[in-house]
């Protein structure tokens, strides 16, 4: 598989990352299936959080064999620096290592919130404690608000951010350019969430992908060319859907992946077009 260099981390990374969310109440075994695989097919970047149930405590055992081989990143969705630092080591025992190679601020979404990790006795505080004891080595944050992304990238040297990049957002929404733009301005690395998302989930309809609280694209071409949008955008690394089919899905596009052309960007234009998109710029 292709690797790209996650920005000023320096650390060269499959375009494909495996999230946490396909190991969530799976067994054991059936964890382990999945990180082989992974691994064996060219996956070096594994990113995982508490919040995804008991993905931690699945993944740990499983990708044991392999931390020497690949990148781990983690997440907090505390906001207060002792809640951080206890989630940290928390996080470092379910997963069986010694450090995280990115450890990210967990889904910022609103100012007040980037001003708490940000302040005295935020957040932030125990990731540069963390990061002087070496526990870890890199330090980002993922968003799902452009106007809180731009600002925390304006605000800190952050050296990564997790962001929803994904063709219905760029088309219907403008949601996504201003946070590569800005990002690339400071040369950090780029992750790219909801790249095989459409849209929301209709009143009543029925989750197929139960995993995932937004609509993913089922049709294989048009998951192909939605995938393959996002890896021809400036990112490293997309995450694809938690559901291990779409997982498997994005490992055999991204084998065999080339930009998109023009004519495939204006089918996809053509294909966005009246989708109501999961996220907007604010009002």
């Amino acid at each position: 598989m292709q690797q790209r260099q996650l920005g000023k981390t320096g650390l060269n990374v499959s375009i494909i990352a495996f999230g946490g969310i396909v190991v969530t109440d799976a067994e054991p075994a059936d964890a382990s299936r999945s990180v082989a695989e992974a691994v064996d097919r060219g996956v070096n970047y594994f990113d995982v959080a508490p919040s995804y149930g008991d993905a931690e405590i699945k993944l740990g055992p499983a990708l044991e064999p392999y931390r020497n081989q690949v990148h781990l990143a983690c997440k907090t969705g505390k906001r207060d620096k002792a809640g951080a630092a206890a989630e940290l080591r928390q996080s470092l025992k379910h997963l069986r290592t010694d450090h995280f190679d990115v450890y990210q601020l967990h889904a910022l979404s609103k100012m007040e919130e980037l001003e708490q990790v940000l302040g005295p006795d935020g957040a932030l505080e125990a990731f540069l404690e963390a990061r002087d004891a070496g526990l870890i080595r890199h330090i980002g944050f993922s968003a799902h608000s452009s106007e809180v992304a731009v600002e925390a990238i304006k605000r800190f040297d952050f050296d990564t951010v997790l962001f929803p990049i994904n063709y219905v957002l760029y088309h219907e929404a403008n949601f996504g350019p201003a946070v590569v733009e800005a990002a690339q301005q400071k040369n950090m690395g780029r992750l790219a969430l909801k790249a095989m998302a459409r849209t929301h989930w209709a009143q009543g309809e029925e989750k197929t992908a139960k995993k995932c609280w937004y609509k993913p694209i089922e049709d294989p071409h048009e998951a192909a060319l939605a995938l393959r949008f996002t890896l021809s955008e400036p990112i490293a690394i997309a995450i694809p859907p938690g559901e291990a089919k779409f997982f498997r899905m994005a490992l055999d596009i991204a084998e065999k992946f080339e930009p998109l052309t023009d004519a495939e960007r204006r089918e996809l234009e053509q294909s966005a077009g009246g989708v109501e998109p999961i996220f907007k710029l604010a009002a």
